[in-house]
């Protein structure tokens, strides 16, 4: 048996250290002093038996059922309040294990929350829509089926396109007129309406279209204007022409 032993118990006078042995002969008369571990001052023994959190403050909210209280926000706090408040606490009771998953679970009651409602509000939204549509007069609903709503990536797109176009003919306008960017307009409008229709004739004839009525409403439009707004290189057929690209780009995006 290993460890240090005195001959003597009510001795003080101990024996130097000497070998272990198992053999009772050897060991009879004497008497084992075994050590015993220490604990530590944070409340944990070698060996096991405590606990290494003892001295650190436990959140006093931990079994608060609400977790808008829980945490210590409002019920319509933004976000970022919220998440601050989560992060606010963890540093508060950092060490304490049940007090970090009790803030963390708040936090996670809130956000799934937060999810489930902005995904209901999306669904009855959808809802409403489509029943409005089912409601409206056969006229509508003919209409109706020659749109459709794109990716907003490719409405971006062709949106900046357009635009492009739009400031290509101010910055000429004084020169040589919009006469090549409307028709480099056309084109692209055509080109679009060919990839999802997949029919020439029919693309062109929307487009056109689209360009003519663009024109027509350009035209009507742009005399009501008053002059003193409108910079004096900004000719009729200007303003005309940038009427044109708005009808050509909603034509070429939201047609099927």
């Amino acid at each position: 048996m290993n460890g240090l032993f005195v001959s003597n118990p009510t001795s003080f006078r101990a024996r130097p250290f000497l070998r272990p042995t198992t053999n009772p002969k050897e060991a009879k008369g004497v008497s084992y002093v075994s050590f015993r571990s220490p604990k530590c001052a944070m409340g944990i023994s070698i060996g096991g038996g405590g606990h290494i959190y003892d001295n650190v403050p436990k959140f006093p909210r931990m079994n608060v059922w609400d977790p808008y209280k829980r945490l210590g926000v409002s019920r319509d706090a933004s976000e970022e309040e919220i998440r601050g408040a989560r992060n606010f606490l963890l540093e508060q009771y950092a060490g304490h294990e049940g007090s970090m998953e009790s803030i963390e679970a708040a936090y996670e009651d809130i956000i799934m929350k937060s999810f489930r409602e902005r995904r209901k509000s999306k669904i009855n939204l959808k809802s409403r829509l489509k029943q409005k549509v089912e409601e409206s007069p056969s006229w509508v609903k003919t209409l109706l089926s020659y749109v459709e709503l794109p990716p907003m990536d490719v409405a971006l797109r062709r949106l900046f396109l357009f635009g492009f176009m739009g400031g290509w003919s101010i910055m000429t306008s004084a020169e040589t007129g919009p006469a090549f960017q409307v028709a480099l307009s056309l084109l692209s409008c055509i080109y679009f309406l060919n990839d999802k229709m997949k029919n020439v004739i029919r693309a062109s004839i929307t487009g056109f279209g689209a360009l003519v009525v663009g024109w027509i409403v350009g035209s009507i439009l742009v005399p009501v204007i008053p002059s003193a707004i409108l910079p004096p290189t900004w000719t009729l057929e200007l303003l005309t022409s940038l009427v044109s690209y708005v009808f050509l780009f909603l034509s070429c995006t939201f047609l099927k």
